[in-house]
């Protein structure tokens, strides 16, 4: 006899989606050093190694971590997660009431 498929994870699901965003994300971050690289040699007529690393690093992981922080709070009001957290005692004890 055939099973049905199984319910898919609502946890999994909501995983595998961060992660989507954030490969293509990470590619924006790579993106934007690079462009924050550009800049600063087009700036300085003697630029040091030093400072273009620092510059990557900074405006990459910067626009990364940002990404991340707004893709967490995108993916955790989509989940339903804030409306259960932010519910008073009375108001779980009127939903008890009503089953």
């Amino acid at each position: 006899m055939p099973q049905p498929d199984p319910i898919p994870s609502l946890r999994r699901s909501q995983w595998q989606r961060f992660r989507r965003i954030m490969r293509w994300m990470a590619l924006v971050s790579v993106l934007t050093a690079a462009a924050a690289v550009f800049f600063v040699t087009q700036g300085e007529s003697e630029t040091k190694i030093h400072m273009l690393i620092a510059t990557a690093l900074g405006a990459g992981l910067s626009v990364l971590l940002g990404a991340a922080l707004m893709t967490l709070t995108f993916l955790s009001s989509g989940s339903g997660h804030d409306e259960e957290a932010s519910r008073t005692p009375d108001e779980i004890l009127i939903d008890k009431d009503e089953l």
